[in-house]
């Protein structure tokens, strides 16, 4: 055997170890789940039978089921355009500090890296309302009327999504100024030499450069806020995404059929849903920037 097929051998059995955990970890639950689908499958069914297409036609006849899908497609598209542009933000400012800047990076990271069960419950209390809860104490101090805040259908969720950006906005200014710190400084430089602005340097040097970080937050993001989970399950007053369903997110609907219906089936056609809709989001996505890059 030669030395070049000995090296693609050992390269290939060391790529066979990644590959088998994919397989036993990740598609073969995926396979699995997709037969339970088609079954009645559930805790008190003594009986098992293949129900072909049943459960999906059973969640999209479901009104809970449409009103946590489109709580989530909510949270996607008002949580990661705001994270984004929040956190492109706070990184442009955050570049422009060279004092204390590792001090500042950590304070951004903290909410990131807390528990988000602890974080979820902290803000649970302070939206409570008076006396007990902190905003709304702070809003009436000021002359404000108390708010309903995760007592309101109409204002519920919207709180949930607030948590969820400052949560996230950590990340995402850290990975900005990572971006932005490896911008070329001769480019900078060249541009101010040339009367540019900096609002025209950010915009015609800087994004255009960010442009693939910029890709992978929005895709990281969106599949974070498609999977939200703990902080509804964590924060939402009366029944669990309430009140009247007004945070329920597709994960804690498939969360409640499985663990606490015991409808195995019927959860695990809802997970095939989301997790088609995370596929088509996210290759949208992809289409999409891939466009954008070409500069």
């Amino acid at each position: 055997m030669t030395l070049s097929k000995k090296r693609a051998l050992t390269a290939y059995g060391f790529l066979a170890l990644p590959l088998l955990y994919f397989v036993a970890v990740r598609f073969a639950p995926m396979l699995y789940l997709t037969v339970m689908s088609a079954t009645n499958w559930g805790l008190f069914n003594k009986k098992i039978k293949f129900v072909g297409i049943d459960n999906f036609a059973k969640i999209f006849a479901d009104p809970v089921f449409l009103k946590s899908f489109g709580n989530t497609a909510i949270y996607t598209l008002v949580g990661t355009p705001a994270v984004i542009v929040l956190g492109l933000v706070f990184a442009l400012e955050l570049d422009k500090i060279r004092k204390y800047q590792a001090g500042f990076r950590l304070i951004y990271a903290l909410p990131y890296i807390t528990p988000v069960v602890a974080v979820s419950w902290v803000w649970r209390w302070m939206f409570q309302q008076p006396p007990f809860g902190v905003i709304d104490a702070l809003l009436v101090s000021l002359g404000i009327p108390a708010q309903g805040f995760l007592n309101d259908p109409r204002e519920a969720l919207f709180c949930v999504v607030a948590v969820n950006v400052w949560v996230e906005l950590g990340y995402c200014v850290i990975i900005f100024l990572a971006g932005i710190q490896t911008v070329p400084p001769q480019l900078v430089e060249a541009a101010r030499i040339d009367g540019a602005s900096e609002r025209k340097i950010t915009r015609r040097i800087i994004l255009p450069l960010l442009r693939p970080i910029t890709l992978f937050l929005v895709v990281m993001e969106a599949i974070q806020f498609l999977r939200i989970f703990t902080q509804v399950y964590n924060m939402s007053y009366q029944a669990q995404g309430g009140p009247l369903d007004s945070t329920k997110s597709a994960a804690l609907f498939i969360y409640e059929k499985a663990f606490t219906n015991f409808d195995m089936g019927t959860a695990a056609a809802a997970s095939l849903v989301l997790f088609a809709v995370i596929m088509v989001v996210t290759l949208l996505q992809l289409k999409f920037f891939d466009k954008k890059m070409d500069y």
